[in-house]
């Protein structure tokens, strides 16, 4: 791969600003420290999110999180909830909290281009009362993350616009779709796991694990 000069990174602030620019006074403005009506409303309505964090030096990861709408139980103006389901126990964004409450959200509502992106301060709690609230199929979460707010902000559709994410006509067809099985049937490199017994090992997780 061709190997980027390095007299022109851009090294500082000052520099980035001059090729990109300020913002304007309204995207100055809109982020606040709390979840007001709209926001909640918003939340309520998303049944997908995007969650990022980072462990104490500074590794980074991003996360999915989806259920039903409504799935992100808010507390009050400064804390919300996320249950925790069942995943494949590598626990890389419950880790990082341990060691770095910092986190990110993005949360999406299918057919809606802008999004809104919570920032704050997250912790890990076994509290049953808490997580009823988040139950499905009778199934109370083992563990919730607890999001304090320090801010939030609706971000606009420019990128799902450019990608036509929720055009269906820019779909590919299911043949062009990446296998998930075949990827990691090439990643793991495990005797007597092949693409065929992966895809039946994801299937079943999908069918008989989601909660």
């Amino acid at each position: 791969m061709q190997q980027t000069d390095d007299n022109e990174r851009i090294t500082t602030e000052e520099e980035l600003r001059a090729l990109m620019g300020f913002p304007s006074e309204l995207v100055q403005r809109k982020a606040i420290t709390r979840l007001d009506e709209a926001c909640r409303d918003f939340i309520r309505q998303s049944p997908f999110a995007l969650l990022s964090s980072s462990d104490a030096s500074g590794q980074c990861d991003v996360s999915p999180r989806g259920d039903g709408p409504g799935f992100v139980h808010v507390v009050d103006e400064q804390h919300l909830v996320i249950p925790e389901r069942p995943g494949n126990k590598r626990m890389d964004t419950l880790r990082n909290i341990l060691s770095n409450p910092q986190i990110g959200m993005l949360f999406l509502i299918p057919g809606l281009g802008e999004t809104l992106r919570v920032n704050g301060r997250a912790y890990l709690t076994k509290d049953r009362q808490l997580l009823s609230l988040m139950a499905v199929r009778q199934q109370v979460p083992l563990v919730g993350i607890v999001v304090q707010v320090d801010e939030c902000f609706l971000h606009c559709a420019k990128a799902f616009r450019r990608s036509r994410l929720w055009e269906p006509e820019s779909w590919l067809g299911p043949q062009e779709l990446p296998s998930a099985a075949q990827m990691l049937s090439k990643h793991v490199k495990m005797d007597g796991m092949n693409a065929e017994q992966i895809q039946a090992r994801l299937e079943d997780s999908y069918r008989n694990r989601l909660y």
